[in-house]
């Protein structure tokens, strides 16, 4: 297993491990305490990382989803808190669901590990919002809590380079979009309007952006060495099964 294989595999394993604390009821509880709808809570935590940043900065650096969406979302909950502090608050019930969802996995300190040297090792120039995510200070130091930060960190990587890609490949976020799996329902999920442009003579170059995406995301899993990659891939497929169950 290369590092460009090992990148491409943990892509599905990072956005469903993540997207479970995402979905979770404890997180959307966050967002009704807030006073957020679910949109704004989503673009103010994942993007309040940035600190006190114009809309349009964060509309940027989120990049695949309609940057008016973006906008309307950060405005909405600059009305009642800081965005810095909706990404804090995120934080913390991230460690939360850390500590009561991954400490039971049996090899969480191997993943701990393994991620945490992946995560040190990435190379952010052009990845904001990985890079003010790496800088956040974590609340909690116990191995579940670190963990579902590195995984999140990974995550964020991960869609980092996935947007340079795109945007390497010619393409704009609403063609990569379009393009890919879930096609014009994705397209609506991630706020942007109809009218919507023809997938067929846009994916082979899709294709592409992807293989670029995992070579440049697979530079930071060279830090392992052809073992320890595979074995990461492999505890993050058993942690995904599990959250599942």
């Amino acid at each position: 297993m290369t590092p460009e294989q090992a990148a491409a595999n943990a892509k599905t394993g990072l956005a469903t491990i993540v997207g479970a604390f995402a979905e979770s009821p404890q997180t959307l509880r966050r967002a009704r305490l807030l006073g957020l709808s679910g949109w704004a809570y989503h673009v103010s935590a994942r993007a309040g990382a940035l600190g006190d940043v114009r809309p349009e900065t964060v509309a940027a650096s989120i990049g695949l989803i309609a940057p008016e969406a973006v906008i309307d979302g950060w405005e909405a909950t600059a009305k009642t808190s800081a965005p810095m502090e909706v990404a804090t608050w995120h934080l913390h019930e991230l460690c939360t669901w850390g500590v009561e969802q991954l400490s039971g996995f049996p090899r969480l300190a191997r993943l701990h590990e393994l991620t945490r040297r992946v995560a040190a090792a990435v190379d952010y120039a052009g990845l904001p919002l990985f890079a003010a995510w790496r800088a956040m200070p974590v609340p909690d130091q116990t191995p579940g809590a670190q963990a579902a930060v590195l995984l999140h960190q990974l995550h964020e990587h991960r869609l980092g380079v996935q947007l340079v890609a795109v945007r390497a490949s010619g393409l704009t976020p609403l063609q990569a979009i379009i393009a890919g799996p879930e096609g014009e329902t994705g397209a609506v999920a991630f706020g942007w309007q109809p009218p919507y442009p023809p997938a067929g003579p846009i994916v082979r170059r899709l294709m592409w952006a992807e293989s670029v995406a995992d070579a440049m995301a697979g530079q930071a899993y060279a830090t392992l060495d052809l073992g320890e990659r595979v074995e990461l891939i492999g505890l993050l497929e058993s942690l995904r099964h599990r959250l599942a169950q």
